[in-house]
């Protein structure tokens, strides 16, 4: 069920989507980060690792992509010469922006045989500085394909490269970056909601701090997450990631109590990802019928960033 949207013209603007949905043969992919709204009317929402997985099968000559940038450009590089919008093109990633390109070349340069893994959350320009990429679904078989013996340097998240060198054993170079919405989770405040619901079980993404980390009982991605969340006994689960999750857990695990995890800032909002949340539904329904904003990209670069990606999918 699609929830309301602000406004007496909502149900024009989701019939209208439907209608440029059809005429422009397009498809919907959303990230689970997205309003609940969005949510609901895509043809496909899932993780970064599954919506590339969808990009790269889908038949539909548009694709309208509701997450980030840089999701969006993965989908245009899979896809050249199908046509890729998002509803807002200033839906970045904090993360990737920790990670410019040209810095990124130069720390690359200083370490020149190390096998170069790059997080999905990251800008066409840096993957196509990377070796593979990998997304927290699959970081770990990413890393497992490498040989022992070859040094790995990891790229942008230092919280992901931390938990995956400790789950791995492998000694990697780090880059210093982090996802504004995962590093200022409290540990302060899980401590508070786990001796006020000691029977919960806590589920964390590894973008969080090794702080939050040591105390979850599931570490994974938002897939993982979810999973984890309706097949667990538990009655109560803390969630340590953006809270556009907790919508889809509630639909598959409706009797379970859901607690998102607050930031370090006392009634502050900063669980919620400010990027993803630019985009709304009249800014989608903008993009069917406009097809604008249009992700395009140099195509020399795209084919430089296309071939980490496929490896990646092909590990998959």
């Amino acid at each position: 069920m699609v929830l309301p949207v602000a406004g007496s013209s909502t149900e024009e603007i989701l019939e209208e989507i439907e209608r440029l949905r059809r005429k422009r043969d397009a498809v919907i992919l959303a990230h689970f980060y997205q309003e609940p709204a969005i949510q609901d009317l895509a043809d496909f929402c899932g993780d970064s690792l599954a919506l590339a997985h969808e990009a790269e099968r889908t038949e539909a000559k548009v694709i309208v992509f509701a997450g980030v940038n840089f999701m969006a450009e993965t989908a245009k590089i899979l896809n050249p010469s199908k046509t890729v919008v998002v509803p807002d093109l200033n839906a970045g990633c904090s993360l990737a922006d920790t990670c410019p390109p040209d810095q990124f070349a130069a720390f690359k340069k200083e370490h020149p045989d190390h096998v170069v893994v790059t997080y999905v959350n990251s800008s066409a320009e840096v993957k196509a500085l990377s070796d593979i990429t990998c997304t927290s679904s699959n970081a770990k078989k990413v890393i497992a394909s490498i040989p022992e013996n070859e040094p790995i340097l990891f790229a942008p998240d230092v919280n992901l490269g931390r938990h995956l060198a400790k789950e791995t054993g492998r000694k990697m170079v780090l880059w210093e970056g982090v996802c504004i919405v995962h590093d200022i989770f409290s540990e302060k405040e899980l401590l508070r909601l786990k001796a006020e619901h000691p029977e919960a079980e806590v589920l964390a993404h590894p973008e969080c701090r090794e702080s939050v980390l040591r105390h979850a009982h599931f570490i994974g991605s938002t897939t993982g997450i979810i999973a984890r969340g309706v097949k667990s006994e538990a009655q109560v689960l803390i969630i340590a990631t953006e809270p556009g999750v907790l919508h889809q857990l509630s639909r598959k695990a409706p009797h379970k109590k859901l607690i998102s995890l607050p930031g370090q800032d006392e009634g502050c909002a900063c669980n919620v990802c400010p990027h993803m949340r630019l985009n709304t539904i009249p800014k989608l329904r903008d993009c069917l019928r406009d097809l604008e904003p249009e992700i395009n990209l140099d195509i020399d670069l795209a084919k430089r960033a296309f071939l980490p990606i496929k490896r990646m999918l092909s590990l998959s």
